[in-house]
């Protein structure tokens, strides 16, 4: 049993070395996001340059996307076997790089090594799971309001960061752009290797607000290497009707956000003369209603049951992408500020309780790999997706029927978040190589 230290009594304010350990994450997560998310505002200065047809470049987002998702179990293993800081560490040098590298290039292949291999493992390596082990390890009270506020960290890299990614494309050019953000998240680095700790044991401390008779969930490796960890939680929960039912609804999520807006939103508002710049601050406009949707979205889930809050948030993405078509002009209209903040406030509110289902289902122990699945399930629909709006656009000559299916994915994703089992899954799971308790909420 882990022994802890005179400062390990239990701790509930600001002070707790938690919060310190949460803010260094929540600035990687915005670098990680701000560098991923820069192929949106890329799109269309990389097609201009070099004459490539949109879907050429949107298949580079689909691969950093799918290799962005299916990244993220194995991330989540190699975590627990290498620790949080060497492997967020490596993976902003592996953003960097690729980032940096993306700047030389001539050939298709090229964007599609850096910008989509690069920059998707790096991405990654950290993505969600990453804040999800976070808050599973180092907090017991308000899991949900840190794990929604990581994600409104994802948020804000990805969308807040965009106007000033687009100036400096508009005045500088796409590939100044591209070495500002490797700059961006080689600074992280020092700060993570400095101030993020794996767990609140390795200081001496017991995780914010565990009483002293809190016992730190068992070692999960049972002697295995990270991708037969990885693998072996895929196989246990992959017999269960909650993981398919959470992984499809994810692939529904991903399919409807990174996937379609965050890849082709700024080029839809091209087809409608939407200046760039403009549709920039549109998605920067949904960043900051995702942040309070989010951070929102977190308080809900340490409160309500997180299938009833999927439920709505599904919905409500459904109807805003059903009527977008409906909104568009060559200048911004009220009506755009409508999809604008019904979409916002639900851009990744499904993150926390998607976070606490799995942690509800598989265990503490189980569900910082479960739910990298489940995001894997998430950034392969957003990588299909981003490949299949652009063959729409190019077939059809519009985004309409990219807009219309994507918004019907969304109610049914709705209604199989309704459908997921109220009990564990713990009993159905198969108990090799070693049971391990669940520490409840």
């Amino acid at each position: 049993m882990t022994s802890f230290t005179a400062a390990a009594a239990p701790q509930r304010g600001l002070r707790h070395r938690a919060w310190r350990v949460a803010a260094v994450a929540f600035v990687a997560l915005v670098a990680a996001a701000a560098v991923r998310s820069s192929v949106g505002v890329f799109l269309r200065p990389i097609s201009d340059e070099f004459g490539w047809p949109i879907s050429t470049v949107a298949f580079a987002v689909t691969l950093n996307l799918c290799l962005y998702g299916l990244t993220a179990p194995f991330a989540a293993a190699l975590m627990e076997k290498l620790g949080v800081r060497r492997v967020v560490a490596c993976a902003l040098a592996l953003l960097a790089t690729g980032m940096a590298l993306t700047t030389l290039i001539s050939a298709p292949w090229q964007l599609y090594l850096f910008w989509g291999i690069f920059v998707g493992f790096g991405a990654g390596s950290m993505a969600l799971v990453f804040g999800a082990i976070v808050a599973n390890r180092w907090f017991v009270e308000r899991r949900g309001l840190v794990t929604g506020i990581f994600s409104a960290a994802f948020a804000t890299g990805q969308l807040i960061f965009l106007p000033t990614i687009t100036a400096i494309t508009d005045s500088q050019g796409w590939r100044i752009a591209a070495l500002a953000l490797a700059a961006f998240a080689l600074a992280i680095i020092p700060f993570v290797l400095l101030w993020l700790r794996d767990s609140p044991a390795d200081v001496g401390l017991l995780p914010y607000g565990a009483s002293l008779e809190y016992v730190p969930p068992p070692p999960p490796d049972h002697g295995m290497n990270a991708g037969k960890l990885a693998i072996v939680r895929l196989r246990d929960a992959s017999k269960t009707r909650a993981f398919w039912l959470l992984a499809f609804a994810f692939f529904v999520c991903g399919w409807s956000t990174n996937g379609l807006i965050g890849t082709h939103f700024i080029a839809a508002a091209h087809d409608h003369g939407l200046p760039a710049s403009s549709a920039a601050s549109l998605l920067a406009a949904i960043g900051i209603f995702d942040m309070i949707g989010t951070i929102g979205s977190g308080w809900f889930t340490d409160r309500y049951d997180s299938r009833y809050l999927l439920f709505i948030y599904y919905g409500l993405r459904g109807v805003s992408l059903l009527l977008l078509h409906l909104v568009w002009a060559n200048t911004v209209q009220p009506p755009m500020f409508f999809f604008v903040v019904l979409y916002g406030l639900d851009w990744v509110a499904t993150v926390p309780p998607t976070v606490a289902l799995c942690r509800e289902c598989f265990g503490v122990e189980r569900a910082g790999v479960v739910f990298g699945w489940v995001f894997a399930a998430h950034m392969v629909g957003a990588g299909i997706s981003a490949w299949t709006a652009g063959v729409i656009r190019q077939a059809t000559g519009s985004y309409n029927l990219a807009w219309w299916s994507a918004g019907v994915l969304c109610l049914i994703a709705a209604a199989a978040s309704w459908l997921v089992p109220r009990t564990p899954a713990d009993s159905q799971l198969d108990p090799s190589p070693s049971p391990t308790p669940v520490l409840s909420e």
